[in-house]
């Protein structure tokens, strides 16, 4: 059944993707964007007909060497980003079905402030640009914001009830049904023992996560597993199995989450994340010390658990290190091109070599005569 059917809005009126990116060697090719939307298309088409916001993530200093978690990077890399802003918006009006037009973009400039709000250095302005039906929003900071800020940036440009957040170097391997998951998490708002406020998708250390260490040595987090894991179902699809288990610990990997519950209870105020922070950092820690004093709920984490756990949902993309494709294969052509002198190189070595022995034998065999 439809959710137009059923009554239930549409995905598009419900969820808004939330896309955070920054400098990385890859620039300007948008391979690692392009890689994140073939994953959507293939897994999750829906998401392509929602709402996007990408914050494009500035760098501090230009300095000779990078060190991109720093916000210090190369005068090459800094060129290289503006060239890979503009690609990254080419291509994500393509994606997402946006023509481009000029007079159908709204400009909405801002200031991201954080810590004390006695310092007024505690600041950084914002260029925003939104199109005239609310589709696409890119944000550009002045300077470096963070994971942590960057998305809390784009949580109060966003008009739906819940956000799909992404990094630009995790991609999505697995189906997932984004609309019965939304759904769930709706009807879960009464339901003060399991709400359903922030569902996180399943990489490769988090498999099997409900009889893991991180749960099994820990009393209190065994029994909530035990209690609260289950299939979901929505009233308009119960058909559809929603697998979760309880997840103790808030993780910056792609997530869906509630609008207001993310604001609530991560961004309660400024002080609440510095410029740099990433949230798992900040935030996740602190969630986990509550969680095991039994107060889960506060944060309703959960996990994506699809075949009891043993379903891989995401591939990390090293996004800090990985070319772009064209850089990628002129890397590989040139180490092939190396390989392939230094197995010249030795195979001349072991020729000789073979000769002077050989000479070695002649000149011996003549001394015998």
């Amino acid at each position: 059944m439809s959710p137009e059917a059923s009554g239930a809005p549409p995905i598009s009126g419900l969820l808004t993707v939330i896309i955070t990116t920054s400098v990385t060697p890859s620039a300007p090719s948008t391979d690692l964007i392009s890689t994140i939307l073939s994953g959507f298309r293939k897994h999750c088409a829906e998401l392509l007909h929602c709402r996007v916001i990408v914050v494009f993530d500035n760098y501090d200093q230009i300095t000779p060497q990078a060190r991109l978690k720093k916000g210090q990077v190369t005068p090459e890399q800094a060129q290289d980003w503006d060239l890979y802003k503009e690609n990254v918006k080419d291509l994500i009006l393509e994606k997402f079905q946006v023509i481009k037009t000029d007079s159908e973009f709204v400009n909405l400039p801002g200031e991201a402030e954080y810590g004390s709000p006695f310092m007024e250095a505690n600041t950084v302005a914002f260029d925003a640009v939104r199109s005239a039906d609310k589709r696409v929003t890119f944000i550009e900071p002045s300077r470096r914001l963070g994971f942590g800020l960057a998305v809390r940036t784009a949580l109060r440009m966003t008009d739906t009830p819940y956000v799909w957040i992404q990094q630009h170097d995790w991609g999505l391997v697995a189906d997932v049904p984004a609309e019965t998951l939304l759904q769930v998490m709706a009807g879960s708002e009464s339901d003060d023992e399991a709400p359903v406020k922030y569902v996180c998708f399943p990489a490769v250390r988090m498999l099997e996560y409900a009889t893991s260490g991180d749960v099994e040595h820990f009393t209190v987090l065994k029994d909530l597993t035990s209690r609260l894991r289950r299939d979901f179902m929505s009233a308009s699809n119960p058909k559809m199995k929603i697998p979760l288990t309880p997840l103790f610990f808030w993780h910056d990997k792609p997530h869906v989450a509630s609008t207001g519950h993310y604001l609530a209870t991560v961004f309660p105020s400024r002080l609440a994340m510095l410029r740099g922070d990433f949230i798992e950092d900040k935030i996740g820690q602190r969630a986990r010390s509550q969680m095991k004093e039994g107060h889960w709920s506060k944060w309703a984490t959960w996990l994506y658990y699809p075949e009891h756990g043993r379903q891989l949902c995401l591939r990390h993309l090293q996004g800090r290190t990985r070319m772009g494709a064209e850089d990628q294969s002129k890397r590989n052509a040139a180490h092939r091109e190396r390989n392939k002198k230094e197995l010249q190189q030795k195979a001349v070595f072991q020729t000789s070599v073979l000769n002077q022995l050989d000479d070695a034998d002649d000149i011996g065999l003549e001394g015998l005569f």
